[in-house]
């Protein structure tokens, strides 16, 4: 690969897969995800240089090139990856990013492990970055490269993007190394967010735990004496899928025969609602199965004419916090059918798998009504697959009001899945709306879906931070 590149992506994980056979050979698949999809034509383009880990601990591998990109894997021992990724990404950074749904730990093992990582990554990107080159990191867990970077590299022009959201001030300001991880950031050219309540969240933490002058999202840091002064902008903008990939898959014949098979393997619901999800806490499974067992038991709708797939794919099941979701959740949708089950009926049919996209777009396809409950979210990008997938126009989304996606998708029914009251009565109007109003609705929401793919997100991304770096 070449010893400097003009652009490089730095994020916690490469765009690929590796693994080695029995001979120790190494052989490698491109993951999915629509940030690979966005930055692959760039990267090619640009004969840029990823800089990521390579998912296994104690893994060293060389850098190499796959599908027209050039990979520096960053090797992770099992003690970093247990402090650095389990720990403090996980058990600190992403119950605190996500509104302390669940308490964060604060140890300063796994501090000194995520800092001296962040340090492992801003030296690797230094060493392959060309002379004024761009370098885009990607975000919770590399919140110190930044920073790192522009000490190492000056002439670099340096971005970052959090993929999830960020807190309000007062629930940042729990974080113990507070002050290192906003410096880490300031780093930066260009500090992007997925919506403005986390621009401004972020701005807010700025400006009261720095002395860094913040005017509208324009942060001015440095004296100008010892530090040279500079601007560091903040943006918003907001992910999305690779649309026109995903709406040619879920046209096809293949998925809307399975989606046929789909909806008479449940015996021809009159509605079928759809939940999918990691299997996380943030994502409001329990609530979501709270609002239709109350729906059953209220006697609004009725099983087997109305009943739920509810898909959980793994997630994290070494961490006990998952491990009690699992179980929480299982016995959630046993009750539920035990009590309203018919012979051979189910009303919730739950999958904890992991499924390929045809599969999850025939689903889509399938369903009537998206349930979308989420406690708090970055964008929710299961929200626009859905919206994607809808050829025919007669699906209906019911979207959290605490996802990205409620800022971007305006016609889907928006709820509080905090307010279960409420919750049940737009899940009822979104069961019971007219034909001509569900086609209103997801023909405005394909429009917005079609109109901004993943790579229109990138192209802005960087537009964006090529006019902060100059």
């Amino acid at each position: 690969m070449p010893a400097m590149a003009d652009f490089v992506v730095v994020a916690n994980r490469l765009p690929v897969d590796i693994r080695r056979d029995e001979k120790g050979t190494l052989d490698w698949e491109r993951s999915p995800g629509g940030l690979v999809t966005a930055l692959a034509p760039v990267m090619q383009q640009e004969e840029g240089a990823w800089v990521g880990w390579n998912g296994a601990a104690d893994m060293h591998v060389d850098p190499f090139t796959a599908d027209g990109m050039h990979l520096v894997p960053v090797a992770l021992s099992e003690t970093e990856v247990a402090d650095y990724y389990e720990g403090f990404s996980n058990g600190t950074l992403w119950p605190l990013y996500h509104d302390v749904i669940v308490p964060p730990e604060f140890h300063r093992q796994w501090w000194n492990c995520y800092d001296r990582v962040n340090r492992t990554f801003a030296k690797a990107a230094a060493d392959v970055a060309a002379k004024g080159a761009t370098v885009w990191v990607q975000d919770y867990q590399l919140q110190l490269v930044p920073a790192l970077l522009r000490k190492y590299r000056p002439d670099l022009t340096i971005g970052w993007f959090n993929h999830i959201p960020f807190p309000p001030v007062e629930i940042f300001s729990q974080m113990p190394w507070r002050e290192y991880i906003l410096e880490g950031l300031l780093g930066a050219d260009l500090i992007g967010f997925q919506r403005s309540w986390d621009a401004e969240n972020f701005l807010r933490s700025v400006k009261r735990l720095t002395g860094h002058k913040v005017r509208g999202r324009t942060i001015t840091v440095g004296t100008g004496a010892k530090y040279p002064t500079r601007k560091v902008k903040v943006g918003i903008h907001p992910i999305s899928i690779d649309t026109p990939s995903f709406m040619k898959m879920a046209a096809s014949d293949d998925v809307a025969a399975r989606a046929r098979e789909i909806r008479e393997e449940l015996g021809h619901p009159d509605v079928l609602l759809l939940g999918v999800d990691r299997l996380d806490y943030t994502k409001g499974i329990r609530h979501r199965l709270k609002i239709f067992g109350e729906l059953l038991r209220d006697g609004l709708v009725k099983s087997p004419e109305v009943c739920m797939i509810q898909v959980a794919s793994p997630s994290r099941e070494r961490v006990q916090q998952y491990k009690d979701l699992r179980d929480e959740v299982e016995v959630t949708v046993g009750r539920i059918n035990g009590d309203y089950a018919d012979l051979g009926r189910s009303p919730v049919h739950y999958l904890h798998q992991t499924f390929p996209q045809e599969e999850m777009a025939a689903l889509y396809r399938a369903a009537d009504v998206m349930l979308v409950t989420s406690l708090r979210d970055g964008m929710n990008l299961v929200a626009k697959e859905f919206v994607a997938a809808q050829v025919d126009l007669d699906g209906v989304l019911v979207l959290s009001e605490f996802t990205g996606a409620a800022d971007d998708l305006p016609q889907a029914l928006v709820m509080n899945p905090h307010d279960i009251e409420g919750a049940k009565r737009t899940v009822m109007q979104a069961i019971e709306m007219s034909t001509t109003e569900k086609r209103r609705r997801m023909r405005a929401l394909r429009r917005r879906v079609k109109d901004n793919p993943v790579q229109k997100w990138a192209e802005k991304f960087l537009h964006d931070l090529k006019a902060a770096g100059q």
